[in-house]
């Protein structure tokens, strides 16, 4: 089974969003990032079932969604790693 990790910038990305959730809703922040992050849990299993990111001119760069946001995952030949969680309307293309 493959390992899934967090790069640091991912693991930033969703400080953000959970801070930004908590000014208007603090209790819900912490469960939507827990919802967030089990949307990403059958990837040890099923590292190609996230779709491919549409932006990338590369098959190992994959996404998964939850709610307005991409999971963004590169995958090697032993292992998964979440790159980055940027909210949906972001525009990808231009970087």
């Amino acid at each position: 089974m493959m390992k899934v990790i967090w790069s640091e910038g991912a693991l930033l990305d969703l400080e953000h969003i959970r801070d930004y959730i908590a000014q208007d809703n603090p209790a819900y922040a912490n469960v939507f990032v827990e919802r967030l992050l089990k949307t990403t849990r059958h990837l040890p299993q099923f590292p190609e079932s996230g779709r491919l990111m549409p932006e990338a001119k590369n098959a190992n760069i994959r996404e998964v969604l939850y709610q307005a946001y991409r999971i963004v995952y590169r995958l090697s030949p032993e292992l998964i790693e979440v790159v980055m969680v940027v909210h949906g309307s972001r525009d990808l293309g231009a970087q």
